[in-house]
């Protein structure tokens, strides 16, 4: 039976996973964080808070490690199909005239949403003028998402998701080759994502976007975080630009960020900066 978790072992954690690899998780949800922490133990059967610790400490479980497990990458491809159709709307409606389009996947996990974009601009005839960035904290999830191989049970829900984002049907598996039990996405449309580490946490703007997504990554950060990344977020759009967040998520706890956006889809999460 994994030992209960309290705040105070989760406050120990938190302090030497700060110090021995410099990560910051104090203003992440507690909830959250203790489930991470719960299932992590769990599967490495380690029964104790301080078997963990003591794993650290001794450097016999590495950043990575520690980053792959405690952080979510549960996502598809063409998830929620009405948001897809929101957006090429954005697209086709604010977007399509510009001369260059930046996009922004911040937290992009294993890539599925990545390649769920790359497919859209493609049938758009938008991607030779699309730059994109696909970052995430977590190099083990990243390396996945260069790869772009998605196990083949997974492509059953992937392919009704995209069928649905369509008015008549489409076949998803034209962008994939088959390779035993796993799928390969197109590498000409993969080679056109930058895929960066970066950790919202600390990050600093440095470039600027026309659209970013950051959707199902809040919901894991407490108010004081959510903050901060969206200020981060909002100084790396250019006016007139739109941000994207989960469905579950809202921007409109940031009491200085809120007032600079619109909301263009409510239902969807879908704002549009009109304030610097």
């Amino acid at each position: 039976m994994v030992q209960e978790i309290g705040v105070s072992e989760i406050n120990r954690v938190v302090s030497v996973v700060q110090e021995k690899f410099d990560l910051d998780f104090s203003n992440y949800a507690v909830s959250s964080f203790k489930r991470r922490l719960e299932r992590l133990i769990e599967v490495r059967n380690y029964k104790t808070i301080d078997n963990l610790i003591f794993k650290i400490e001794n450097n016999s479980f590495t950043k990575e490690e520690f980053l792959h497990e405690i952080t979510v990458n549960v996502t598809e491809m063409f998830r929620d199909p009405s948001f897809w159709r929101a957006i090429k709307k954005v697209l086709s409606f604010s977007l399509e005239s510009l001369p260059k389009i930046r996009i922004w996947h911040a937290a992009c996990s294993s890539g599925e949403e990545v390649y769920s974009m790359l497919i859209l601009l493609k049938e758009m005839n938008l991607l030779d003028k699309c730059e994109i960035v696909a970052s995430d904290i977590d190099n083990m999830i990243l390396a996945r998402a260069k790869d772009g191989t998605i196990a083949m049970r997974n492509m059953e829900l992937n392919c009704k998701n995209y069928a649905r984002v369509h008015d008549d049907y489409q076949d998803l598996m034209k962008y994939f080759k088959v390779d035993g039990e796993y799928c390969r996405f197109d590498k000409s449309l993969l080679s056109r994502v930058s895929f960066r580490n970066i950790d919202l946490v600390k990050a600093e703007s440095t470039s600027k976007y026309d659209i970013i997504f950051c959707r199902n990554v809040m919901i894991y950060f407490n108010q004081a975080l959510q903050s901060k990344v969206l200020n981060l977020l909002h100084k790396s759009l250019f006016i007139h630009s739109y941000l994207v967040v989960g469905t579950k998520e809202t921007i409109s706890s940031a009491l200085e960020v809120a007032p600079k956006f619109i909301s263009v889809n409510n239902e969807e999460k879908i704002y549009k900066k009109i304030k610097d």
